[in-house]
């Protein structure tokens, strides 16, 4: 647990994980902006309804962009310790159980809170977090994507060959600077290390991307995807997308692909003893050793 901080009107702060998922169709993204609808905005809005207390501040592991899907996000909130004890629920159950089930009860369709806990000691999900894992998935049928899940695949109209997708993948894997994959971000580097980066063929037909990294930069997994496919339907050779890797700046050969076909599928931290000095050495800048 964290350790108390003071709050207005008494008492201490206490920190709660929350574990969610969403479909990203009709969010503008998870980050509140004026005037969209936001997975922050919206959950927010739910807790501050469900504890009684002003729309609480939420801190997330990785923001996702406008359509983009997330199955396993994770979220921190520092809520009141007097309005976490009086969690709204029948008296026998604890706390985070009566938060789950009122949220249940006031969230819309396309976001739930599947998780809800104390967070440990230390626990930041933002800076504690050593990787996060997408998947992106793609259909390259010569009809199209399953009408059912349309919202979730992308249509690529031209076959693909997953083996030359996955000898193209491992040109990129490592620690590197990704500059040539991703928005840059003043003050903000762009360095990251990519641990994983495979396709595989789903039964039903499907060519999935599985990418893990510590971190990602903004842009950076759907653009690495977007080379990738052009690897794989035979528009670029093998090698191409490590020499844009290497070549340090955008390339205007790079498409950053459609959201729909992203979802975030889960988020991993270290042991609860290793929590606050991983959240430590996250907000350090970092350089390529």
């Amino acid at each position: 647990m964290q350790p108390a901080d003071p709050a207005p009107g008494g008492g201490g702060l206490l920190r709660v994980r929350l574990d969610l998922a969403y479909d990203g169709t009709a969010f503008s993204g998870w980050a509140t902006q004026p005037g969209l609808r936001t997975v922050q905005g919206v959950l927010e809005e739910a807790l501050g309804r469900v504890l009684r207390i002003d729309p609480p501040r939420l801190t997330v592991a990785g923001r996702t962009d406008a359509g983009v899907h997330a199955r396993g996000q994770v979220c921190h909130v520092d809520v009141p310790a007097t309005a976490w004890a009086a969690a709204p629920g029948r008296s026998d159950r604890p706390p985070a159980v009566a938060l789950l089930r009122r949220l249940a009860g006031v969230l819309p369709g396309d976001v739930r809170v599947h998780g809800v806990a104390e967070a440990p000691a230390g626990f930041d999900a933002r800076f504690s977090a050593v990787w996060r894992r997408y998947r992106y998935r793609v259909a390259d049928t010569a009809y199209g994507a399953d009408p059912l899940l349309r919202a979730f695949v992308l249509w690529h109209d031209r076959p693909l060959d997953v083996e030359a997708m996955n000898a193209a993948a491992l040109g990129l894997l490592g620690e590197h600077d990704f500059a040539a994959y991703c928005r840059p971000r003043e003050g903000a580097t762009t360095i990251r290390e990519l641990r994983v980066l495979s396709w595989e063929r789903t039964a039903d037909g499907l060519a999935v991307a599985t990418v893990e990294a510590d971190a990602f930069c903004h842009n950076q997994v759907r653009a690495m995807i977007g080379a990738l496919l052009l690897v794989g339907d035979g528009r670029r050779p093998v090698d191409w997308p490590a020499t844009v890797l290497a070549a340090g700046r955008r390339d205007s050969g790079v498409t950053v692909i459609p959201p729909h076909g992203l979802t975030l599928e889960a988020v991993g931290y270290p042991p609860d003893d290793r929590l606050a000095a991983r959240a430590a050495a996250a907000r350090n800048v970092r350089t390529l050793g």
